[in-house]
């Protein structure tokens, strides 16, 4: 396996020091537009491990890297407007693709979160080649455990809802998001999905139906909100449920400033002119902020994602789980050298392309983490020394 991972940011950068760690790959190429990112990213890790400079917005770029290096599977580790030229760049070099988060929803249009990659399905499936979509964390890993849910636990699903919470905090800022300013803004402001059995797929106002939600592992109760998330997108194209929602813990704080960014317009992508010179509002916002990468020495407390399912257990009892997997940033950054929240992100897909290496997982087409079985990836989750877990409740 020749793996191209494109983005050396935090997610991408930690996805390194985990696969140091692994034998499944001949080598990994890890291309950014800054080439002095990339070469910290790869340094220290091994003669394995190749940087390259590389613009994500060129699908003809990610080809010709691709082939210069004989790649065979293309991580995509940028935030969410690069997705499709990664994901073209990829079928036309004859590469399987991975990503964490799918293209973009156009809100005007009515084109949802993995509208654009999924119109190809077709295409990839007669090429024989994969585009496993959604296989971070949150989509990825709540995604298997809404399949193995439905395999294992359930015999009929009332409702999946992919629950995540936190409660880090960050030394010496009183604002500073520990993931991409740009991918929450996004995220966050765009009308949340949900999916019922009887309606299919509808919006609903961001921030809507707030509850409490606890959290296991000291973390305890966080309010979460809806949120425009992909796994309201993917969990009801392979799991049957009566409804699938996403719900994110922001707190009152975070809300209030993206509702604040919004009004200011400062949540907008497309550039105004300022001084002579066109830059995009949010992409100023993300360039005052601390980049998330750099905050793991400052980082305390824990960050938990997973999948609250409720429905009818076996034996055709109600039955009530959370499946969860809870990083903690003092072990993180002990044993990796990178904070809790993109080492969560960046372990999901590193699996995945170990159970691709082995043959474990296969397909064809364009598919979401539940289309494949989940066993092996939550036994291999465990091998990499950050187990899952489960609460009845």
């Amino acid at each position: 396996m020749r793996v191209l991972l494109v983005g050396a940011g935090g997610v991408g950068s930690a996805a390194v020091a985990i696969a140091a760690r692994r034998t499944f790959f001949e080598t990994i190429v890890v291309a950014d537009h800054d080439p002095v990112r990339a070469e910290r990213a790869v340094a220290g890790h091994g003669d394995r491990f190749v940087a390259a400079q590389v613009d994500a917005a060129s699908a003809d770029a990610v080809t010709a890297l691709c082939r210069e290096h004989r790649i065979t599977h293309v991580l995509n580790a940028v935030d969410p407007r690069f997705v499709m030229p990664i994901f073209e760049g990829a079928f036309a070099a004859g590469a399987d693709y991975l990503d964490m988060a799918m293209s973009l929803s156009q809100v005007e249009t009515g084109v949802r979160l993995g509208d654009e990659q999924f119109a190809l399905a077709d295409t990839w499936s007669a090429a024989g080649r994969l585009a496993l979509c959604g296989i971070g964390v949150e989509p990825g890993l709540s995604d298997v455990f809404a399949r193995y849910a439905a395999d294992e636990l359930f015999s009929e699903i009332d409702e999946i809802g992919v629950r995540d919470g936190a409660n880090l905090t960050v030394d010496g800022y009183d604002f500073a998001p520990s993931f991409s300013i740009w991918t929450t803004i996004e995220e966050c402001l765009n009308p949340p999905v949900i999916w019922e059995r009887d309606r299919g797929w509808f919006t609903t106002e961001p921030f809507s139906e707030p509850e409490v939600f606890h959290f296991p592992e000291g973390i305890g109760p966080v309010e979460c909100v809806n949120v425009e998330h992909e796994e309201v997108l993917l969990i009801p194209r392979w799991v049957k449920a009566r409804r699938v929602t996403f719900k994110y813990g922001l707190g009152d704080e975070f809300i209030e400033v993206l509702k604040t960014l919004h009004k200011l317009g400062l949540d907008a992508v497309s550039p105004v002119r300022v001084r002579g010179v066109e830059v995009s509002p949010r992409d100023v916002v993300a360039a005052s902020l601390p980049d998330p990468a750099t905050l793991g020495a400052r980082m305390r407390g824990k960050t938990c994602a997973g999948t609250w399912v409720r429905g009818l257990g076996p034996d055709g009892q109600p039955r009530e789980v959370y499946l969860y997997h809870v990083v903690d940033n003092e072990w993180s950054m002990r044993e990796y050298g990178h904070q809790a929240v993109v080492w969560q992100t960046a372990v999901n897909p590193v699996v995945a392309l170990e159970l691709l290496a082995s043959g474990a997982w296969a397909g064809v087409g364009v598919l979401g983490p539940e289309a494949l079985p989940p066993m092996p990836f939550l036994d291999l989750l465990n091998g990499y020394g950050s187990p899952w877990a489960m609460e009845e409740r």
